[in-house]
């Protein structure tokens, strides 16, 4: 099993939904106005001239396949994203339990 965690600036959450239903990926825990600076980005402080947040989704996977359509989806996207810093990101850790 796996978890993964997918941040992305909250102007790209309706293109990670749209990557979730076309994965039949239905079950998810998000949150919304998350601030932070990653590597070669940005702030995300909500401050500023362009002052944004990020959303971060976490998901559980019991099933690889799901896990792997998401991932392949996720690249596409970023493809057409034009700048580096504002591609979608994914984490993916393991998962041990889900009770």
């Amino acid at each position: 099993m796996k978890m993964v965690l997918v941040v992305c600036n909250t102007y790209f959450v309706d293109r990670l939904r749209t990557l979730l239903k076309a994965n039949a990926i239905d079950y998810y825990t998000s949150w919304d106005k998350a601030t932070g600076k990653g590597r070669g980005t940005e702030l995300h402080l909500r401050a500023g001239a362009y002052g944004s947040t990020n959303t971060v989704t976490m998901i559980a996977f019991e099933d690889e396949a799901p896990l792997e359509a998401l991932i392949r989806g996720i690249g596409e996207a970023n493809q057409e994203i034009p700048r580096a810093a504002d591609r979608i990101r994914l984490i993916q850790l393991p998962l041990e339990r889900i009770v």
